[in-house]
């Protein structure tokens, strides 16, 4: 069955891992997909694929960090589309490992650029289309970081519990104009981003703090936010999902 039926979606930071899983089960359940990327290369990829596959695609280069760039994107998925129902805000960075006391100023203020201002932008040009359609839906990327701390991430970490408060704002504020938002917090995925820069033996010391021992997938996200942006999660809004395999619970 496909649970988004003739519905228009964006998903950020879809050229790669966790975003292009969710743009592909998006895709696959009937969703007419806006693929968002600040890489031409991997998001003309992702939407080739998903084409390929029979769904229905275009790419729209954006970084996320600007606020034009997310009124843009809106702007061209309604000129394309004709309306937007879904939106999963998923582009983020994570910054360098540094003590909070010796962090980098430029580096801090580009994490909370990206990962902070750049899901609020993109949540303020959906929220005022979905307000124009009646309604719609917003997944809020964030991490397990959202709860717990990432040590010598203090960006990150801000930022991803920032989300999850963002996320419960708009909640609050337009439940009553059928809009819901939620958060998923995913715990360490098995993405290119993991693969490029631990060794396997840092992959297995990771997946071993988990009580499930292993790393997560990106479909294995993807699945619980189609989900949420699908009518079965219809009574759900301001909730934060965390998916980590048990990380944060020991």
């Amino acid at each position: 069955m496909s649970r988004l039926e003739n519905k228009v979606a964006i998903v950020t930071g879809a050229g790669s891992g966790i975003g292009q899983a969710i743009a592909e089960l998006f895709a696959s359940n009937g969703a007419k997909v806006v693929v968002s990327d600040i890489s031409v290369e991997n998001g003309k990829a992702a939407v080739d694929k998903i084409n390929a596959a029979g769904g229905d695609a275009i790419f729209v280069k954006a970084d996320s960090s600007s606020a034009e760039d997310n009124k843009n994107l809106v702007a061209t998925t309604v000129e394309h589309y004709g309306r937007l129902d879904i939106a999963c805000n998923n582009a983020g960075i994570g910054g360098p490992a540094q003590p909070t006391g010796e962090y980098d100023i430029d580096a801090w203020d580009k994490v909370i650029r990206v990962n902070l201002n750049g899901v609020f932008y993109g949540c303020r040009y959906q929220l005022e289309q979905m307000g124009k359609n009646g309604g719609g839906n917003i997944v809020n990327i964030a991490s397990i970081h959202g709860t717990v701390a990432a040590p010598l991430s203090s960006a990150y970490t801000a930022t991803k519990h920032a989300v999850v408060g963002l996320t419960k704002n708009i909640a609050a504020e337009y439940a009553t104009k059928n809009i819901r938002c939620n958060t998923v917090g995913p715990g360490y995925v098995l993405t290119p981003l993991l693969e490029n820069n631990l060794t396997q033996e840092m992959q297995d010391g990771i997946a071993a703090k988990a009580p499930m021992n292993r790393l997560g997938t990106p479909d294995e996200i993807a699945k619980l936010v189609l989900f949420l942006s699908s009518d079965d999660a219809s009574f759900v809004t301001g909730a934060y999902y965390i998916a980590d395999g048990g990380y944060t619970v020991v």
